[in-house]
């Protein structure tokens, strides 16, 4: 059973406080990079499902969120931008078959 080794507290006071920002600092970017990750979801489901209608409205929903995110750094700018066009390559080719 492979275990973390036990973290040693920071002497300095500065690295205390550093060590306390660390916990939220991480807390709050996995709450950002689940929502990410939710919202490209929710549009893959939807196009899996075929409504088209529901898609390109979570997609544009999901731009928001996915731009917002990258512009904070916690994803990269080029992999926001390469699940944008991924996504919105399905949502048109989905609008296409629907239509014919």
């Amino acid at each position: 059973m492979a275990t973390k080794p036990k973290k040693k507290n920071p002497r300095l006071a500065s690295g205390r406080k550093r060590a306390r920002q660390d916990v939220k600092l991480n807390a709050a970017n996995t709450s950002l990079r689940s929502q990410y990750r939710t919202a490209v979801k929710k549009v893959e489901k939807a196009v899996l499902a075929g409504d088209k209608t529901q898609a390109s409205a979570l997609f544009a929903q999901m731009q928001g969120v996915v731009d917002s995110i990258a512009d904070k750094g916690i994803f990269h700018k080029n992999k926001a931008a390469r699940d944008k066009s991924r996504l919105s390559a399905k949502v048109k080719a989905l609008a296409s078959t629907a239509a014919a």
